[in-house]
Order: C-alpha cells, then structure tokens, then sequence
C-alpha cells in the first residue's frame, strides 16, 4: 500500500468518546501511525488547536434522517473532493457505518477499495432510525472488509444487516497507545483511606448507565464518587446527583493525560454500561495504569475484559453495594484484579491494531 488513507470522522472537533480517541491516536501526530488524510467536522466560533495531520471540513446541518441528511451528506461530498487528490489515495477507512461520512467518502472517492470500522454508535442509532438503517446496510455492502473489534460487535452488525457477507467481516480489536503500556504514570503503593474511591469518566449519555450506580450509592458504605465528563453533560446529571442523595467529585473532562495521572488517585473504575461497548478502550486504559475495573457485562465489554476485571449487575442495587464492600473489605482482592488488568491491556498495543489494518489494506490493494 503506497499511498495514504483517506478517513473522516463527522463529528466536531474536538469530542468526547472512544471512537474519537482512536481515531486520533492511528491517524493524527508528526508521526502516525497509519499515514492518512484524516478530516473532522469544524465547530463554529473560535477555531481549536488540532493536531497535526488533521484536518477540519467546513460542513454544518449533522443529521439524522430525511432530506436534510441527504443534504448533509452532499455537502460532505463536495468537501472531501475539494479537500483530497485521489492519486495519492489507495484505500478508504470508513469509521462508522452510518451516519455521514462513510457515504461521503464512498461518493467522493469511488475507486479505492474500501475498509470499513464499526464502533458502536452507529449501530445503536442504526436500531432507532430508519434512515441511518438503510445507510448502515448499504454501507456493509459497499465495503470490501468490515472491522469490527469484538464478536459480539460482528452479531449486532448481522442482526441489522442480514444481507451482510460473514466472510468480509475481520476481527481486529482496538488497541490503547503503547507509550501507555510501556510507561503508565506512577501509582501509589498503598492506600490512604478506607474509603473506596471510584471513577467514572466518560460520556454521561443513556446507555452508559450512570443512573443505575447513582441509585446503589446510598447503599453502600464507606465510597466516594468522582466523575469526569462533559460540562454540560454533568450539569444535567446534577438533579438526579439532588435526587439520589449522592455527593460526587466532578473531575471536568479530563484530556487523556490528565486522565491516566487521575486513574492512580482511584480505586476501581466503574463502567455501567447498559447496552453494549464497541471494545471499551478506557477500561483498558485503566487497566494499563493499575487500576482495577468492575463492570456491567454487555456485549463487547465481557469480551474485552472477563475475569479481568470484575463483572457486577449495576442494575440491581443490592448486588451492586455488596460487590462494592467486597472490594473495599476483601484482602488481596484488589492487588489481583490490578494484576489481571496489567496483563490484559498488554495484549491490546495500538501498534498491533495499526499494523493489522495497514495489512488488510495491502491485501485489498
């Protein structure tokens, strides 16, 4: 493979979540990982910092269904064909199946074959509009391989695209950044308090389940609640913060940085995750910095943790208070979660997930 990839992700920059961390972290740099013409969507008012290699697309009205998306996704076109030399492309990325970029990119640049990246998100919006459906399905059968990064990832893909091929479909699990695995930043050797300090960082949106471990709260002895998300995000999460009783830490959102010093201040990261996650890279992402994860097991976050971390069900409080206690009270409970975590996200480096999918791009080549 000679040339560059040609990539967009239709959000703003920047944005909170998984899918834009890898999107960044494979594409964007003095030195990327896989070489790229990589493009978000510009916000408007002052313009923000990007990273190298990065570039922004003059493109508003994100929607989703009806004429306006169409429009949108023209718009899109028009962009990305002023935007990139197609000679100097040899293969398309196509994060996400729905939403607007992957059609846009598939219109723009027809003739490169095409690698398509399934996250999560699309399919969530796949299952609750009809247009994002249709464009989901066209997609899978536009692309000339689909990745997805968990199996449990593939079986929601072919629950909404039956007519997808099986044998397009690889498996390559999403990596964390390696510099993270070889030197994670120092974590104390001891604990200060008896009281179990938890983290949640992420987005606050519905399917993450925030609700759910607010309500076991008051019923737990001895914890403290930190949160790091979006303002406003946050902000509207305060009422039910009033209504359950909880006082939680608000930590802002944290650049990555900043949130990997902040997993050594903690104890376990919790993820309530309602429905299902793509791969969970900030459970790995804490795992690599030591510190232990208990988790709701939905679909692609049991696949990516199991015994590493420790499964609970957030939705039902009691089980929630008493796995917490266990932690906070069990000797040698956490140590050993800690250590299946290290060795977890080890088999995770971005470089492997990089490198496979530079691989599958030559061979469609």
């Amino acid at each position: 493979m000679t040339g560059k990839v040609a990539t967009a992700l239709d959000l703003p920059f920047p944005s909170p979540g998984g899918s834009v961390e890898l999107f960044l972290d494979l594409y964007a740099g003095t030195q990327p990982l896989i070489p790229a013409k990589a493009f978000m969507l510009a916000t408007t008012g002052r313009r923000p910092h990007t990273p190298p290699g990065l570039k922004l697309l003059p493109v508003t009205g994100k929607c989703l269904e009806g004429a306006a998306l169409r429009r949108y996704i023209t718009n899109l076109r028009k962009a990305l064909v002023t935007a990139i030399d197609p000679a100097q492309i040899s293969v398309l990325h196509l994060h996400h199946l729905a939403f607007g970029a992957t059609p846009a990119l598939i219109q723009a640049l027809p003739a490169p074959p095409r690698i398509a990246l399934v996250h999560g998100t699309d399919l969530l919006f796949a299952e609750t509009h009809r247009d994002q459906l249709a464009i989901l399905q066209q997609s899978a059968r536009d692309a000339d391989a689909i990745v997805v990064p968990t199996g449990a990832i593939a079986d929601r893909l072919l629950g909404l695209a039956p007519k997808t091929n099986p044998r397009k479909i690889e498996k390559i699990p999403w990596g964390i950044p390696d510099q993270l695995l070889t030197s994670p930043p120092p974590r104390e050797g001891h604990r200060h308090t008896s009281r179990l300090r938890l983290l949640y960082a992420g987005r606050l949106t519905a399917e993450k389940g925030v609700e759910a471990l607010l309500r076991a709260i008051p019923l737990t002895r001895a914890v403290e609640l930190s949160i790091a998300a979006p303002p406003a995000q946050f902000h509207a999460l305060a009422p039910l913060l009033d209504r359950q009783g909880v006082r939680a830490q608000y930590l802002g959102w944290l650049r990555r940085p900043q949130l990997w010093k902040t997993f050594a201040d903690h104890d376990v990261l919790v993820m309530p995750s309602t429905t299902l996650e793509a791969m969970g890279l900030v459970a790995l992402e804490a795992q690599a910095c030591g510190l232990p994860v208990l988790y709701q097991p939905v679909p692609g976050l049991y696949e990516s943790l199991a015994a590493t971390g420790l499964a609970t069900d957030f939705t039902n409080p009691a089980a929630l208070a008493r796995d917490l206690n266990r932690l906070r009270t069990t000797p040698g409970l956490l140590p050993a979660l800690q250590e299946a975590g290290r060795a977890n996200a080890a088999d995770h480096p971005l470089s492997s997930t990089a490198a496979a999918l530079t691989d599958l791009g030559r061979q469609l080549s």
